[in-house]
């Protein structure tokens, strides 16, 4: 059997309980380590392991960023990983750095376990619950994910304001400073003025 048969056969099989209750918010959950209490029948009938590796990438100032993946190993040395992208936020209240961290990276975990074993959470208030406060992390991971602009490109935005684009549809695939941005702005501006 092959380490994709094997991963198929447990993501057919596989249920987990939301053994996990969350008193502020009124929920069930599970854990990354209910999950890993799942699988463990079938890495014993498949003989296979499960190893999660955790790399803190660079984000922004206020939001580091944890990278989690969850990789399945088959006893013929194959393997196979999924990862998950959490965001640490350090301005969370009541919490310690080494709390938040920790946070971020049980979220991290569990996802990346849940992005490998197909585990579909839309149902599970704890994928959406945002604890009685609105977040913007996912923006912010998307911000800090964004390419800074390349001169070349720069100049290639310029073109594309002149032809009557708009510097908001390049700020979403570029990362630009306030003076980059204050001159498309202008260069928008000049169009406009001609035409």
């Amino acid at each position: 059997m092959t380490i994709y048969e094997k991963l198929s056969k447990i993501q057919q099989r596989f249920k987990s309980k939301k053994s996990r209750f969350n008193s502020f918010g009124k929920y069930n959950f599970r854990s990354a380590e209910d999950i890993l209490e799942a699988t463990k029948p079938f890495l014993k009938e498949l003989n296979c392991a499960i190893i999660i590796s955790e790399d803190l990438l660079e984000g922004t100032n206020d939001l580091p960023i944890i990278e989690s993946t969850a990789t399945l190993y088959d006893d013929k040395g194959m393997s196979i990983s999924a990862c998950a992208l959490v965001g640490v936020d350090l301005k969370q209240k009541g919490m310690q750095k080494p709390q938040q961290f920790g946070s971020a990276s049980s979220y991290g975990k569990k996802y990346a376990l849940g992005n490998l074993f197909l585990i579909d959470d839309t149902q599970d208030s704890d994928a959406t619950n945002d604890h009685g406060k609105k977040s913007n992390v996912v923006s912010k991971i998307k911000e800090a994910a964004k390419p800074n602009i390349t001169a070349d490109q720069m100049n290639k935005a310029k073109e594309y304001i002149g032809a009557g684009g708009d510097v908001k549809a390049i700020k979403t695939k570029y990362k630009l400073t306030a003076v980059q941005e204050k001159e498309l702005n202008g260069q928008k501006a000049d169009t406009a003025k001609t035409s």
